[in-house]
């Protein structure tokens, strides 16, 4: 069994660093095929880098503004009648579905079939047309039975978070996002079009998909290091390209076929080599674990090709091989950064796992990036600051509390003790607080006006706080007497 390990070999005394190649599938289809060197080459290191950073909120708020329209456009007035029609009778179906396609496992969890469905596909007609042919392309029943699991990367990212270790992403979301649209209008309908397509002939039973999610976990629990496969997983693109297509046709998914490769492939392998090597030169003494997507790892120009190039050493690290690397509790600690001249800023790089708590899942919103945040929307650890308790603060007193009350806007409840018993009336407003204060000679001049209303306003609040006081006492002596 081969493993997704890399060596990333540094000279004595500095520490090796890892990368290490994933697959976008619920982490317990593979968890336990991982060898245990990739585990303990996870667990040594300081610092865990993935694509993007999966345990920021930012990543999903900026991906919600990169998938919808502008101007407030919707599908219905963009896309062909016929076409529109199609897509929402196709999704009509898949919501149908959705209760007999789920597992007893996802009922147990708490999953529902129209909490799912809305999940994946709530606010569609809102969407740019890339954006709904990627979520058409995922909603089979095969990927709706593994929705509810964080996939491997995901996993791996709140692994981290627990542990302590410094987190942080080589990308940024834009980059990602942005050259998917980046197709034109006509590209993006053929695209979508030949989605439907697929889709409409395995509904009917007429056509096989020759690819599944299955044959993707197989080649990876086999170690089967082949580029083509994993490369499918790193774009997670329906193929356009098949001998039936007209010529014009056939012309046009080889110039989409010909983009994306070069955008979501070849762009992103040059760039995240080149930031995993400012941050190796910027942090000569600590290690790194970089977990991307395998095919980043395979074929032709990959990150590793172009690491090389810039003269690091890197050996494919066998699954046997023994890593005898020190904890990363062991290793020196300093701060990472990139290096000196890169000009992507330190807070793009890095993220303090600060105090944070998790909210509920119906707080996601869909997202579906061609990667890391395939299924981030149903699992994923969004999460919110939680305000931090400083320990010098000085210890609040009782004179806080009353001050508080004083200051409230909240009216005073009446406190009465008649014959030993304690009544409280309901807080009166402002004006019958203000005709209680009026004498009872003024109370027939509705017009009239006290000659000082500040000075009364002033007074009576004091008056009442300390008259309420003073019952307050004389309540807890009746009763620690009686």
């Amino acid at each position: 069994m081969n493993s997704f390990l890399w060596t990333v070999k540094r000279p004595a005394p500095y520490p090796p660093s890892y990368l290490f190649g994933t697959i976008h599938v619920p982490y317990t289809r593979v968890w336990d095929y991982i060898p245990e060197s990739s585990k303990r080459a996870f667990q040594t290191s300081t610092n865990v880098f993935f694509e993007l950073d999966l345990t920021d909120p930012l990543t999903i708020s900026k991906l919600t503004s990169c998938q919808l329209l502008p101007n407030g456009e919707n599908l219905q007035t963009l896309l062909p009648r016929d076409l529109y029609r199609r897509l929402k009778r196709h999704l009509d179906y898949v919501k149908h579905m959705m209760p007999f396609w789920m597992t007893a496992d996802q009922r147990g969890r708490g999953l529902y079939a129209d909490y799912l469905f809305n999940a994946i596909a709530g606010n569609w007609e809102r969407k740019r047309p890339v954006w709904v042919m990627l979520m058409v392309n995922s909603l089979t029943e095969a990927d709706v039975r593994s929705r509810g699991t964080p996939v491997l990367d995901l996993f791996l990212a709140q692994e981290a978070e627990r542990l302590g270790k410094q987190t942080g992403a080589v990308e940024r979301v834009e980059e990602q996002c942005h050259p998917l649209n980046g197709l034109n209008f006509s590209q993006v309908l053929f695209a979508l079009n030949q989605t439907l397509l697929q889709h409409e002939s395995l509904r009917a039973g007429v056509l096989q998909d020759a690819f599944t999610t299955e044959d993707l976990i197989i080649h990876y629990n086999c170690g089967d290091l082949n580029s083509i496969i994993f490369n499918h997983d790193t774009s997670q693109l329906p193929h356009f390209i098949n001998s039936s297509l007209p010529a014009h046709e056939r012309l046009t998914a080889q110039q989409i076929d010909s983009y994306l490769r070069q955008e979501l492939i070849y762009k992103r392998n040059e760039r995240m080599a080149r930031r995993v090597s400012a941050l190796l030169q910027r942090n000569p003494t600590q290690s790194f674990f970089f977990a991307f997507g395998a095919g980043h790892f395979l074929g032709n120009h990959s990150v590793l090709d172009i690491l090389r190039q810039e003269g690091y050493e890197v050996e494919h690290t066998p699954a046997h091989e023994p890593i005898t690397q020190r904890s990363w509790s062991e290793v020196e600690e300093t701060t990472v950064n990139p290096t000196e001249g890169s000009s992507e800023s330190v807070t793009e790089w890095t993220s303090e796992p600060p105090e944070l708590e998790e909210i509920s899942q119906e707080d996601l919103s869909h997202m579906l990036l061609p990667d890391s945040l395939s299924q981030l929307e149903e699992f994923g650890r969004y999460k919110r600051p939680r305000k931090t308790h400083h320990a010098h603060s000085r210890p609040r007193l009782f004179s806080d509390l009353w001050v508080r009350i004083g200051d409230s806007t909240t009216p005073n409840s009446n406190i009465r003790i008649t014959n030993g018993y304690v009544t409280v009336e309901p807080p009166q407003t402002r004006q019958e607080q203000q005709q209680r204060r009026t004498p009872l000679r003024d109370r027939v001049k509705p017009h009239s006006q006290p000659t000082n209303p500040s000075a009364l306003d002033s007074a009576a609040p004091n008056t009442t706080y300390a008259l309420t006081f003073l019952l307050v006492c004389l309540i807890s002596q009746l009763l620690f007497t009686s």
